[in-house]
C-alpha cells in the first residue's frame, strides 16, 4: 500500500503539469473553443486567398470598413420592436435607426454617405435631390444634432427614385467597388450599399462583395447574408451574378448598379 501511494505521489504532480502545459500550448497557438465574433465590418473574414479591394473612393471605403458591429445581432424596427424576419441578416451596424418609420433603405444608404462626408468635414458634399430635383444641402458646419435634424428632412423628401436619379451607373459589374449601391427606384422600390469588396490574390476578376440593407418599416442597418452559401456567409460571387442577383428580402438586375 505505501508502494501506491508513493506512485501516485510522483504520478498525479506530473499529471497536473502535464495538463498545464496543454493548456499553455492552446493559449499560445490562439486556439479557442469559441469563434471570435468580429467588432467591425473590417473583421468579417473574406474568402480564402482574398484581399481587400478600394476601388477609386479609397476614403469611403476605408471608412464603411471600420463601422462598428454590434453585439446583438438582432435587427430591431424604429419602435423598438423585432424584425419578424431574423434569418437575413449576418451582422448588425452600431448605426442608429431613429425612433420615426424614416430611415428605411434609399435612407440608410444616404445616411452613411452623409456620416462618412461629415466625419471628413465635408458638410458642403452632403447634397441629396428630391423626385423634382429639388436639392436638400447640409447646413454648414452643423453639431450632431443639426446633423440629425437635417437627415431627417432628407428622409421624409428623398428615396429610392430620386436617389437612383442622382447616382451614376456603373456599366460593368465587375467594376463594383465598396460604396456602389444596388438601386431600383419605385414605390416600393429598394437599394441596398456595397459595404466591402475582395478580390482574389491571383486573379483579379475573381471578385466577391458585401451588402447591407435597411428595409421597411425603418430598422437597424444589417449586412445580408447570401443564401447561397450553405455556411451563411455575407460574400458575394461577382462571377456568379449573371443578371438577377438574389438578396435575402429583395432581386436586383446588374444593370442596376449605380455609383456617386
Amino acid at each position: 500500500m505505501k508502494h501506491k501511494l508513493f506512485l501516485l505521489s510522483i504520478i498525479l504532480p506530473v499529471l497536473s503539469s502535464c495538463q498545464e502545459a496543454a493548456s499553455t500550448a492552446g493559449r499560445q497557438s490562439g486556439k479557442t473553443s469559441s469563434k471570435s465574433v468580429p467588432t467591425r465590418v473590417s473583421e468579417i473574414p473574406p474568402p480564402e486567398g482574398c484581399r481587400r479591394y478600394n476601388g477609386t473612393d479609397t476614403g469611403f471605403a476605408t471608412w464603411l470598413r471600420n463601422v462598428s458591429l454590434k453585439k446583438d445581432n438582432a435587427v430591431y424596427l424604429y419602435n423598438g420592436q423585432l424584425k419578424g424576419n431574423q434569418d437575413a441578416q449576418y451582422a448588425v451596424l452600431d448605426i442608429p435607426v431613429g425612433h420615426k418609420d424614416l430611415q428605411q433603405c434609399a435612407d440608410a444608404v444616404m445616411r452613411l454617405r452623409a456620416s462618412w462626408l461629415f466625419s471628413q468635414g465635408r458638410y458642403d458634399e452632403i447634397r441629396f435631390a428630391d423626385n423634382n430635383g429639388r436639392m436638400y444641402v447640409c447646413p454648414p458646419s452643423p453639431d450632431s444634432s443639426a446633423f440629425e435634424r437635417y437627415l431627417q428632412t432628407v428622409y421624409s423628401w428623398c428615396g429610392t427614385i430620386s436617389l437612383a436619379q442622382q447616382l451614376r451607373t456603373v456599366h460593368w459589374f465587375n467594376d463594383i467597388q465598396p460604396g456602389d449601391v444596388l438601386i431600383r427606384g419605385g414605390s416600393p422600390g429598394h437599394a441596398v450599399i456595397v459595404m466591402d469588396v475582395v478580390v482574389n490574390n491571383n486573379n483579379m476578376n475573381e471578385k466577391y462583395y458585401m451588402l447591407a440593407q435597411s428595409y421597411m418599416p425603418a430598422q437597424s442597418i444589417h449586412i445580408l447574408k447570401n443564401y447561397a452559401n450553405k455556411d451563411g456567409s455575407p460574400w458575394y460571387d461577382v462571377q456568379q451574378a449573371n443578371r438577377l442577383i438574389s438578396t435575402p428580402e429583395w432581386g436586383f438586375y446588374k444593370d442596376e448598379l449605380k455609383r456617386w
